[in-house]
């Protein structure tokens, strides 16, 4: 799966501001970017991200997956402290 198609489905499934998504091999990281995380704990910031790509989980064609969801003020932070 292409990181372009993973980055269209979460950006037409979501309200997101921001969404990268690289790969090394089978594997993928997803940075989210969006006010829609606010208030959330890690794991529903995670469900919120594997909903729209459920059906491509179970099937197998994505596997191996991090993912990093942030509100924009969370991401100001984070790039300014992990660049």
């Amino acid at each position: 799966m292409e990181c372009k198609e993973i980055e269209t489905i979460l950006l037409d499934a979501l309200s997101l501001e921001e969404v990268k998504v690289t790969q090394e091999g089978t594997h993928y990281k997803i940075i989210a970017v969006g006010e829609c995380f606010d208030g959330m704990g890690r794991v529903k910031q995670q469900q919120t991200i594997y909903g729209p790509l459920m059906a491509h989980i179970t099937s197998g064609e994505l596997h191996a997956i991090t993912i990093n969801a942030f509100t924009p003020t969370q991401w100001k932070r984070e790039k300014v402290f992990n660049m």
